[in-house]
């Protein structure tokens, strides 16, 4: 099947106005789905849908970002910020089912209007991590003397500080991935390459509640390292699991002593499970038409299903939002933009070219399509864990801003150095210190 015609011809697109466009539209997610009540971010745009904190995180984070590209005045970023750290700082703990959070952590997914637990969600590690994250972000910026910075870096220090962070390991080294008031700890850890290097680092790095360097040895002695087409990396088969940490940590230059043993880092690693991903497209082992060398990238995405229908002589499953992965893992023909630009930094040679032929997906309200029955399914629906890292990914290809940023909290650097990174920039800090 030919691939599908674009407004634009790839070769005559411009790739920084390419890149502009798509950052002004990812952030404008946190611009229209947000509560300014309260400062919650809708998961993704649908009239009713909650809350998802990690959103949150990623709203706090592109706030700054906002400000430095020109899309949102400094006092409207402080008003924003301000709102949502006081909600979270004054919002019920405990271990209540209607609660908020609990131990510092906080549900999965909240109600938008009063901010309870919505879905029965578990209080989730990973995602408190990621609002965390953009908590610490927002402390970092917003860096003046005037009283709403002070308060902003005042309920920023007191939210990182309240996470029991020790509390979430329940009698084991590996981290648990969540608990429920009605059932206790959820029986899954994380454990194998995953999302969780910032869940450790932030872990490491408290200086109240913290978990120890065991912890995060024992996360890295389940790491699992492959050769997919002829390239050598540690394995993780759903491309966000290689991006989203890299948000906000630059780990360019820096090992820990896993990767210091490979001799190589988590930056070049992403970069070589990008490439991982371009190839298995090329081979397409599935036969899905439309893959191929400028159509990649799968990923924790959207998807046509619930369905089971014919395609191309082929019945085939397809499923909604799950962790869709490559070169093992689940796989039904569809591919998400979003995570190709989430690799802007790291392999940039084969993103630019890619993000050309999917220019027009991102202007669709969508960050997501599959080709089926010869008609190519787009969704309907932006999510704001998608947009977050489109966003700051190409910041940090463009300008390095919130890599900068976040070098300069001591929290992170600690959490860090805890677990075992040195060399680079570290180093660099370390010396000034």
């Amino acid at each position: 099947m030919k691939p599908a015609s674009f407004p634009v011809p790839p070769d005559l697109i411009d790739e920084h106005a390419m890149l502009q466009a798509l950052q002004r539209v990812a952030f404008d997610y946190f611009l229209a789905q947000v509560n300014p009540a309260n400062g919650l971010v809708r998961d993704k745009d649908k009239d009713g849908w909650p809350a998802s904190i990690a959103a949150v995180g990623l709203a706090l984070t592109s706030y700054c970002v906002g400000v430095e590209r020109g899309y949102l005045a400094r006092d409207d970023a402080v008003a924003r910020t301000l709102i949502t750290l006081r909600f979270f700082a004054a919002s019920e703990q405990g271990d209540s089912p209607a609660a908020t959070g609990h131990k510092g952590f906080y549900y999965h997914f909240l109600d938008m209007d009063n901010g309870r637990r919505a879905w029965d969600c578990e209080l989730s590690s990973i995602d408190t991590a990621l609002l965390m994250a953009g908590v610490l972000a927002a402390a970092e910026y917003f860096d003046g003397e005037g009283k709403d910075e002070l308060e902003i870096r005042a309920l920023a220090d007191f939210l990182y500080r309240r996470v029991d962070w020790q509390w979430m390991r329940a009698r084991c080294q590996l981290l648990r991935h969540g608990w429920k008031p009605e059932t206790g700890f959820l029986r899954k850890c994380w454990r194998g390459y995953d999302e969780a290097l910032i869940l450790y680092v932030l872990a490491l790095g408290s200086p109240t509640k913290p978990v120890e360097r065991a912890s995060y040895d024992a996360w890295t002695d389940s790491f699992e390292w492959k050769s997919e087409y002829g390239i050598d990396y540690l394995y993780a088969g759903s491309l966000f699991i290689h991006q989203m940490s890299h948000a906000w940590l630059d780990l360019r230059g820096i090992q820990d002593d896993f990767m210091r043993a490979h001799g190589l880092d988590y930056a070049e690693n992403t970069r070589r499970a990008s490439l991982v991903q371009q190839r298995y497209a090329i081979a397409n082992p599935l036969g899905f038409p439309g893959y191929g060398e400028h159509c990649w990238g799968i990923s924790a995405s959207d998807g046509p299903g619930p369905a089971t229908q014919q395609s191309y002589g082929v019945r085939r499953c397809f499923r909604d939002y799950v962790g869709r992965g490559a070169p093992y893992g689940y796989d039904d023909g569809t591919v998400a933009p979003w995570a190709v630009a989430a690799s802007l930094p790291f392999a940039p040679e084969i993103v630019l070219p890619a993000l050309a032929q999917q220019h027009d997906v991102f202007h669709a309200r969508s960050t997501v399509f599959v080709t089926r029955q010869g008609k190519r399914w787009v969704s309907p629906y932006r999510f704001g864990i998608n947009d977050g890292p489109v966003l700051l990914m190409i910041d940090n290809h463009l300008h390095d801003f919130p890599w900068r940023l976040m070098r300069g909290n001591q929290y992170l650097r600690d959490g860090l150095v805890k677990a075992g990174f040195a060399g680079g920039w570290l180093a660099d800090w370390q010396y000034a210190k």
